[in-house]
């Protein structure tokens, strides 16, 4: 396909879930294995986040591919929790003392973080107060949880340590869908536990759904939507469905494959699903978030994604400075992961970063046009200049004229103000990875699944 014929060419608008960047699959071994102490010394501390990945899960899902094991035998999630406290005594000695350390945020994912009992809960909430510094009761705390781990006893931890919000995997309320997504599960069950968690009084709920399940249909995906609804969840995650190598659906699907039929579907359900949450008082704020609009404040929080750095604990967790961002292995197939996670647990020294990927220059501007520009609220002019003293009109002119001709930015946007349509919203999966750098889409292309 010649250059000219690419840019008038609309891309597939299921391409990649563009939620962080790059990917872990462009990053590579560090061959020096910089010193943390060396990386964070001139870093901005006072506006963390803190996120701790939990890699069990009691089942999984045919359409995941997070790092994430089934199950933890033999004492794993002791030794698991015990490296995650070496590895953030480790981490918080790298910050020092020279400057203010403090947290913005917090966050536990997986994976299944209640996938742990009441009591490592109890643990994993105190190394995070008592290595890193963070106060949980002070900052917005989301846990992730799910239908068969979010107990009365786990839920009264999470509350009682200062939870603010509570998201929990449902998928589909129709339990013909959730087998077809390889997600066993009885709505019984999803509806008892979204009772346990509204009974905690943490003012969040967050309930994520997928569309684009085969078999799914325009009155099946609102019978999800509507028996969501009935919770009155402050939030609502829509995803698309995504078939990935390595998974259980990718087992029996081609995960390459373009499929144009499943594309509009997908199409066609996100745009039902949009409206009929904006019908019902919701605001978008992303492609795939929504967010009562009555709903309360999660509390203080000023913690900005685009320049504010991040600390991971946990072997599949990143870390972000402003020139590096930094993690583990990455695996998907199960044998792999488990051997990642074997080798996280005895692992004595966490004072170097492993595996990672630069990022500077331009390709911090690309990270921080495609995390504003994702956003339903767009990007102000104004602080892009402020950091990098150009516009991005000039450093991504032929990508902003393509989206412009594609009708996916809002002409009608105030004046200072980047902002994508409702169709560029839409397209939010094809548009992001139009703005990746060549050497990421390279790295990524040479990454071999594992």
């Amino acid at each position: 396909m010649t250059d000219a014929a690419s840019a008038t060419q609309t891309p597939r608008p299921y391409r990649s879930y563009v939620y962080a960047y790059p990917h872990k699959t462009a990053y590579r071994p560090l061959p020096e294995r910089p010193p943390l102490a060396a990386l964070w010394a001139d870093e901005p501390k006072d506006a963390l986040s803190l996120y701790a990945h939990i890699p069990f899960c009691e089942v999984r899902c045919g359409f995941c591919n997070l790092f994430t094991r089934i199950g933890a035998p033999d004492g794993l999630t002791t030794r698991y929790l015990d490296a995650l406290d070496r590895q953030a005594a480790a981490v918080r000695e790298a910050l020092g003392d020279a400057a203010p350390v403090r947290f913005a945020t917090a966050a536990f994912g997986g994976g299944t973080p209640t996938f742990l009992t009441a009591a490592e809960l109890e643990r994993l909430c105190d190394i995070a107060e008592r290595r890193t510094g963070v106060d949980l009761r002070a900052v917005p705390l989301s846990v992730e949880t799910s239908p068969a781990t979010a107990t009365a006893d786990r839920l009264a931890v999470l509350a009682e340590r200062g939870a603010t919000r509570l998201s929990i995997g449902v998928q589909s309320f129709v339990e013909a869908e959730a087998r077809a997504a390889v997600r066993p599960q009885r709505r019984a069950d999803v509806e008892t536990a979204l009772g346990r968690i509204r009974d905690t009084g943490v003012p969040v709920l967050n309930i994520d759904l997928i569309y684009g399940i085969d078999g799914q249909t325009e009155d099946s995906w609102r019978r999800s939507l509507d028996a969501a609804l009935a919770w009155r969840p402050e939030e609502l995650y829509l995803y698309p469905l995504y078939v990935r190598p390595l998974t259980g659906l990718g087992r029996v699907q081609d995960a390459t494959a373009a499929d144009p039929a499943w594309d509009e579907q997908r199409l066609r359900l996100y745009r039902h699903g949009r409206d009929h949450l904006l019908a019902h008082g919701y605001t978008q704020v992303s492609m795939r978030m929504f967010r009562r609009t009555d709903a309360p404040p999660l509390g203080p929080d000023d913690h900005a994604c685009q320049t504010d750095g991040m600390i991971g604990l946990g072997c599949g967790a990143r870390s972000y400075t402003s020139r590096l961002h930094y993690s583990f292995d990455y695996a998907v197939g199960m044998p792999e992961i488990r051997s990642i996670i074997d080798a996280y647990t005895e692992t004595a020294d966490f004072s170097r970063a492993e595996v990672g990927r630069r990022v500077d220059g331009d390709e911090a501007r690309r990270r921080h046009l495609l995390q504003s520009l994702l956003q339903a609220e767009g990007m102000p002019l104004a602080d892009y200049a402020s950091r990098f003293g150009t516009s991005p009109f000039e450093d991504f002119a032929a990508e902003l004229s393509r989206f412009e001709r594609l009708g996916w930015l809002d002409t009608d946007a105030p004046a200072g103000l980047l902002r994508l349509s409702a169709e560029g919203l839409a397209h939010s999966d094809g548009l992001g990875p139009e703005l990746f750098s060549p050497a990421v889409r390279a790295a990524m292309a040479a990454y071999e699944a594992k």
